[in-house]
């Protein structure tokens, strides 16, 4: 995804929400999650996108494509810098780690969430109502391929697998059968 789309849709989040502190934005895959560095605030969410084989040209949907964002204000300048995590085709062997790709208004989306922790982590103000639960534009209801996905093969995904959703099924199953 164009990081000029990103930096667009930040500029227009941080007004709205009135903040006059300059901020930018920057893609950034060595981010540590859980590890930001000293002085930094850290964000995860996740949103709906899509990814594209670049070898056999397959695209799949994914629910919830884990973002995180490490963020930082110095005097009147703030940072974000973005890690998206990426996914790889099931059917290649030797498949790349692909980039997803977000619709416009999943970036909205993930982006205004950004800015109101970026409120309450660097600005010190109330989370208040817009403390509300994650939205998710997009609908995909095929099971989640861990093997495939970078988040869960760095410990850190949050999607259930379909071994996990296969065990919770049988618990519920067993538990109104017996």
């Amino acid at each position: 995804m164009d990081l000029q789309e990103w930096a667009s849709i930040l500029q227009n989040t941080i007004e709205e929400h009135d903040i006059e502190d300059t901020w930018s934005i920057e893609f950034d895959s060595a981010i540590i999650p859980h590890h930001p560095a000293r002085g930094w605030q850290q964000y995860i969410s996740g949103a709906f996108a899509r990814f594209m084989c670049s070898k056999c040209k397959r695209t799949w949907p994914s629910k919830r494509v884990l973002v995180v964002f490490h963020m930082r204000l110095l005097e009147d300048k703030g940072m974000v810098k973005v890690k998206r995590y990426r996914q790889e085709c099931k059917k290649c062997v030797q498949s790349t780690m692909e980039e997803p790709h977000f619709k416009t208004e999943n970036i909205e989306v993930l982006l205004d969430k950004l800015v109101v922790k970026i409120l309450v982590k660097c600005y010190y103000e109330d989370a208040g109502e817009n403390n509300n639960p994650f939205h998710l534009e997009g609908r995909s209801d095929g099971p989640h391929e861990a093997a495939h996905c970078e988040a869960c093969k760095h410990g850190i995904c949050r999607q259930v697998t379909t071994k996990e959703q296969n065990e919770k099924y049988r618990n519920i199953w067993e538990m109104f059968n017996s």
